[in-house]
């Protein structure tokens, strides 16, 4: 039997309507489904923090969605809703933008045999359900973002969903129901006779439908997928802290969202609450914009993200995830199938035999020798931690974590394509073993410390190599602070990510977006 629903301490209810936004419907790492119930039930925090917002626009799509509102002001014969927050764009942002724009009008030309505009009000709908409900609703709305448009006699509706880029799979059935709902149903305007819903990406203008039919097939559709994800939606108790910690009014009430207050080992009240990750640090240390559009999710140029050598390691890593996380629990073998890339990789014959040699080497050191069961490990984890004394949000995964007779063990896994050992300081080249040296060293996964430490494994086609950390050595606890406090204190004190031209623009994955960049240097 399912738990009842029931809301964390420090929340009160400010509404009686379900708001329900199509968005919610299509979950994802990036959302929290516990959030997105208390959202739609109109929860808030008893005791609301008021912070600062982060000074530059950071929802990419947000630009995008303002300037078409602005070509279309006195077009659609009404006003046109102001979006609801508008800040400084980073040049990055603006060159995105100005991109989307002109892939969008390559992608919907106008079309004479039916002519669509777009509508001067976002459609929502709206249900007053009779007699008693269980979750004391007077009423349920539905909504929708995107571009709206119908014709002029109102038959018609469609709904253009802006993404960066088509993803390989499509949207959850229950998201394309609930937007189907909206268009067949929704006020204001006269009820339509047919509805359409498509997805465009601003990078390349391609272009998805996910629904097209009359209204009836549109009420049909949501009948069939609609009241489950609704109540998934409206149900959800997984609290999921991540990357959505840093806009999410319930990070003071999240029973999930661990304090770790002078984690990165600085000090600043006041700041807009951010998320951090080694990754990040990095990518701030060569070239703040680079970190800045990385986070906005800009799309990236295949040709540096995706090189022979990068794609060798993820594929790596999500075979050995798998390996460790699926089926019987039992350590690796020197016995590794031939096709052993998985889905979604796109290996050379070279690199897939190369591989095979790495994994070979793997199972000499692999963790699950120690392992009891399956509450023993856990693969590519994201643990995170709320550095309170500057509201940052820590962000961190490993390799994989598992319990050594009690205590636990942060595991790396690195490849190399030489027998070439590197020279010391482990802490510096890899700084995320710097972050775990942190976390370790503070009992923040818990366990008992008598064998809890770092292992960073690095495969080689000649063997496999296993450097062990103590978190609780004076000399890595220092070491690891200096490192830390070095990637984040000058980033955090930074409001707009300044571009910095150099060597380092044409290994750049965002660097066409760069109005820095020079043009020789842009990756496509």
């Amino acid at each position: 039997m399912p738990q009842p629903w029931l809301p964390p301490d420090g929340v009160h209810r400010t509404s009686r309507t379900i708001t329900v936004s199509a968005g919610m419907f299509k979950r994802g790492e990036f959302r929290c489904p516990a959030a997105d119930a208390l959202k739609a039930r109109g929860y808030r925090p008893v005791e609301a923090v008021p912070r600062r917002r982060e000074w530059l626009e950071h929802f990419s799509l947000g630009p995008f969605m303002a300037a078409c509102d602005g070509r279309n002001a006195g077009v659609t014969g009404g006003p046109v809703p102001a979006r609801p927050r508008t800040a400084p764009l980073h040049s990055g942002l603006r060159a995105w933008v100005e991109h989307g724009i002109e892939r969008y009008d390559e992608a919907f030309p106008p079309d004479r045999s039916c002519p669509l505009s777009e509508v001067p009000e976002p459609w929502a709908y709206r249900y007053r359900p009779p007699g008693p409900q269980t979750v004391r609703a007077e009423e349920y709305r539905f909504t929708v973002w995107g571009r709206c448009l119908a014709s002029a006699d109102g038959t018609v509706r469609e709904l253009r969903l802006p993404v960066h880029r088509i993803g390989p799979v499509p949207p959850p059935e229950g998201f394309v129901a609930a937007a189907a709902l909206v268009l067949a149903e929704g006020a204001p305007g006269a009820l339509p006779e047919r509805v359409r819903i498509v997805e465009f990406a601003l990078f390349d203008g391609r272009t998805r439908q996910l629904f097209a039919g009359s209204r009836a097939d549109a009420l049909a559709y949501y009948r069939e997928h609609g009241p489950d994800a609704l109540n998934e939606v409206l149900n959800g108790q997984e609290y999921r802290p991540g990357a959505s910690c840093a806009e999410c009014a319930y990070t003071g009430v999240c029973p999930a969202l661990r304090a770790a207050p002078g984690l990165l080992g600085i000090e600043g009240e006041g700041r807009p609450r951010r998320t951090w990750s080694v990754t990040n640090g990095r990518n701030y240390r060569v070239c703040p914009a680079r970190d800045h559009m990385r986070r906005l999710r800009l799309p990236t140029a295949d040709s540096v993200e995706r090189t022979a050598a990068a794609e060798r390691g993820r594929a790596l890593h999500a075979y050995l995830a798998h390996r460790h996380g699926h089926g019987v629990l039992r350590p690796c073998t020197a016995e590794v199938p031939e096709q052993w890339v998985p889905d979604g990789f796109d290996l050379s014959d070279e690199e897939r035999v190369l591989g095979v040699h790495l994994l070979r080497r793997h199972a000499a050191v692999c963790p699950l020798r120690y392992v009891k069961d399956g509450t023993d490990v856990r693969t590519e984890p994201r643990v995170v931690r709320h550095d309170t004394a500057t509201d940052v949000v820590v962000i961190a995964q490993p390799d994989l974590l598992y319990r050594d007779a009690g205590s636990w063990v942060w595991r790396e896994t690195k490849t190399s394509v030489t027998d070439r050992r590197s020279s010391p300081g482990l802490l510096e080249r890899y700084p995320q073993l710097a972050l775990a040296v942190a976390l370790l060293a503070r009992g923040d996964l818990g366990g008992t410390p008598s064998r809890t430490r770092i292992e960073l494994e690095i495969l080689r086609p000649g063997g496999a190599d296993l450097e062990v950390i103590d978190p609780f050595a004076p000399v890595h606890r220092s070491t690891a602070e200096r490192i830390l406090r070095a990637m984040v204190t000058e980033w955090h004190q930074d409001d707009h990510y300044p571009p910095a031209p150099g060597d380092s623009c044409g290994r750049c994955e965002v660097a066409r977006w760069c109005p820095e960049t020079p043009a020789d240097q842009a990756a496509a």
